[in-house]
């Protein structure tokens, strides 16, 4: 049987001007079909193709060979490409943009703002997309007490605290009595691990903002540079040990300052040096 939502090998049972039929096995009555304008060059009766499968704007399964940005039961940040009368719809690299209904919206959503969804069938097997992740994020991290973790807040509860995507894949919290600042629905926040609960899910204590973490970062960084008479001895190459003991960074902040800095100008990255653009 054909899945909607999800890649698949299926073979060619009949070709038409306008594109050839696939399906699991010949005879087949659930064939669906693939554009003439993505049928590869050679692919005839017989031939095998991996495929995405979903629907057309007529609800009818329709495969494709191009790349969407989330397939089924997967989590991944969508922008809406528009707001209508059932809910908004996502852009998620096809040609028909994928729903996210109304009830499936923690927040009011804006046209042009991504938001972290996860994607399910609905009860007449079409493709949608949600906010609600609670339970299709993973408790299986491999973080431990005091590190330092990414997440993405994607609701807000007042009486327990902020619920965060770590890495937009594992589920974390940040209790209400540690909620020193606002955040939004959205935001990126640089966070420690607190505690792992017995259940495997994180309880996260609050830090700056991604962007303003990275600005404080990267003017530490600029300033070592300058330290060393404005060439610094390695790059965003050199090992997280090299990078941990000369700038007490992490590798993964480091190379978010370096990015930073470059983008602004500010420094050029050489084969094995960092060099200040004064």
């Amino acid at each position: 049987m054909i899945e909607i939502g999800k890649w698949q090998k299926l073979k060619v049972v009949r070709s038409k001007e306008f594109g050839v039929y696939l399906a699991k096995e010949k005879g087949d009555k659930d064939a669906v079909l693939l554009p003439r304008k993505q049928v590869p060059e050679g692919l005839t009766a017989g031939g095998e193709i991996e495929v995405f499968v979903y629907l057309d704007s007529s609800d009818r399964p329709i495969a494709t060979v191009n790349k969407p940005l989330i397939t089924l039961g997967e989590i991944a940040k969508l922008k809406v490409a528009s707001v209508g009368n059932i809910g908004a719809f996502m852009d998620w690299g096809l040609e028909k943009d994928i729903l996210m209904p109304f009830k499936e919206m923690v927040e009011k959503v804006r046209e042009g703002k991504e938001y972290l969804v996860y994607m399910y069938l609905d009860k007449s097997g079409r493709p949608c997309v949600s906010m609600r992740l609670y339970d299709h994020l993973a408790v299986d991290s491999p973080y431990q007490k005091g590190d330092e973790v990414e997440g993405y807040v994607y609701q807000v509860n007042h009486d327990l605290g902020i619920f965060i995507a770590v890495d937009n894949q594992y589920q974390g919290l940040i209790p209400k009595q540690e909620i020193h600042k606002r955040v939004y629905i959205g935001d990126v926040l640089l966070l420690r691990v607190t505690k792992v609960r017995d259940d495997g899910k994180l309880n996260l204590s609050m830090g700056k903002l991604a962007y303003q973490q990275m600005e404080d970062d990267s003017e530490t960084v600029y300033q070592m540079i300058l330290s060393y008479d404005g060439v610094l001895p390695f790059n965003d190459k050199a090992s997280p040990e090299v990078i941990e003991r000369e700038m007490g960074l992490s590798k993964n902040a480091f190379k978010r300052a370096v990015g930073h800095l470059l983008k602004e100008g500010r420094i050029e990255i050489k084969e094995h040096t960092i060099t200040a653009i004064k």
